[in-house]
């Protein structure tokens, strides 16, 4: 029998960038996202009703300072546990989010697999804690830290050696490109439909070799844009 899934309450000022973290949390498994929130007080109020065990929390808020949240969320009993997720990225503010006790910082922009990355080391360490032995030693705590930070990437170069053909072509189409392409752009320069570009393209995000980019249009609704990934 599966766990249950771990919880999930997302906070972002931007409607666009939340319901996109929303999609992100919910396709790494074991975790299902049970509210979005866009102010302090809104956050407050779900994390209140709905008690997850994790908030993405984001600190720039129309009404108040995330960091203020956290610090009234880690009051409550039982506290969730806090990613951070936000542009701000100056010593004070990555200093102040530590002591609160985040157990990450995410920079925005970032991709699914810096995500995925945090959530399946959070994963980890959450299954191991529930698991917690009451003869606990000193090296089931350092387990807790060890599973907490995200499992290193290799080498890209290796990784993309060794891809599928057709997965090939479609990482050297992104390669060739100026670095801004989507899914119908890779597939007609490749020669295969839409929708097996799509799921190409996500396959090399989630390796961490490409990542995603979104362009927003006039209707506010973004567009998946793709570029290699830098070291």
């Amino acid at each position: 029998m599966n766990p249950e899934p771990i919880t999930v309450l997302v906070v972002d000022d931007d409607y666009r960038v939340a319901a996109i973290h929303v999609a992100f949390v919910e396709r790494v498994p074991g975790f299902r996202v049970v509210g979005e929130a866009h102010t302090a007080a809104e956050a407050l109020s779900l994390a209140e009703s709905l008690q997850p065990a994790l908030v993405l929390m984001d600190i720039y808020l129309p009404d108040g300072d995330g960091l203020q949240v956290i610090r009234e969320l880690v009051r409550t009993s039982p506290s969730p546990a806090v990613i951070v997720i936000s542009a701000a990225s100056d010593i004070a503010t990555v200093r102040r989010a530590v002591q609160l006790g985040a157990v990450h910082y995410l920079v925005k922009p970032f991709g699914f697999a810096a995500v995925a990355d945090r959530l399946n080391a959070f994963r980890d360490a959450y299954t191991h804690i529930a698991e917690w032995p009451e003869d606990a030693t000193q090296d089931d705590v350092n387990k807790i830290y060890e599973l907490m930070r995200p499992t290193p990437r290799t080498n890209r170069n290796a990784e993309t050696s060794h891809l599928a053909p057709t997965l090939k072509l479609v990482y050297d189409a992104v390669s060739a490109s100026d670095g801004n392409v989507s899914a119908a752009d890779i597939a007609a320069t490749v020669g295969i439909s839409r929708a097996t570009a799509q799921r190409y393209l996500t396959r090399l995000e989630q390796t961490d070799v490409i990542q995603l980019e979104l362009r927003y249009g006039y209707t506010g609704r973004p567009e998946n844009r793709y570029a290699i990934k830098r070291s």
